[in-house]
């Protein structure tokens, strides 16, 4: 049995895995509108339902746990974007700030001996180790780039696999 404060802790997660996945889509649709971003527009769909599906895996251990998983309103995200750049800067700003959350819910868990939370969390702990490389990655091979259209060209083409092999995104 889940208690109250992890309860409430975990439905925090929910809302901030919700609003990744709302900010991700809305990355997607503006890069859908950019002239030769399919491979980027692709990338940020898969990234938003893969944030969707950390939102639901979290919603089912709440619920199966006896608790009680709160679906939220969510706010309004970042829509558009002065460049690709910039909108890859966010990416990295928010896997940062989810890894962080992620780390005080383990702190949570271990501080209640709550050692079957704290099991479920390394899934997500795993994961955020692998977010972070890949939007660090990402922000990395566009800080090379530069204004080239070239390697913007192969970014474009490349990042739809970055992360898919080694058993990092899409191996959920």
């Amino acid at each position: 049995m889940l208690s109250k404060n992890m309860q409430d802790a975990l439905n925090k997660q929910v809302l901030m895995e919700a609003q990744s996945s709302q900010a991700y889509l809305a990355m997607a649709s503006w890069a859908d509108i950019q002239p030769g971003l399919k491979g980027v527009t692709k990338f940020f769909y898969r990234h938003s339902e893969e944030e969707r599906m950390h939102m639901l895996k979290l919603i089912s251990y709440i619920n199966e746990r006896g608790g009680f998983a709160i679906i939220p309103a969510l706010a309004q995200p970042t829509l558009t974007f002065v460049s690709l750049k910039q909108a890859f800067e966010e990416l990295f700003k928010h896997e940062v700030k989810v890894s962080e959350s992620i780390n005080g819910l383990v702190d949570i868990a271990l501080t209640e001996k709550d050692y079957a939370t704290h099991n479920f969390l390394q899934w997500y702990v795993n994961e955020q180790i692998e977010e972070e490389r890949l939007a660090r990655e990402c922000n990395d091979k566009l800080e090379l780039i530069g204004e080239d259209k070239s390697g913007l060209y192969l970014f474009d083409r490349d990042i739809i696999t970055m992360g898919i092999e080694g058993g990092g995104k899409g191996k959920h």
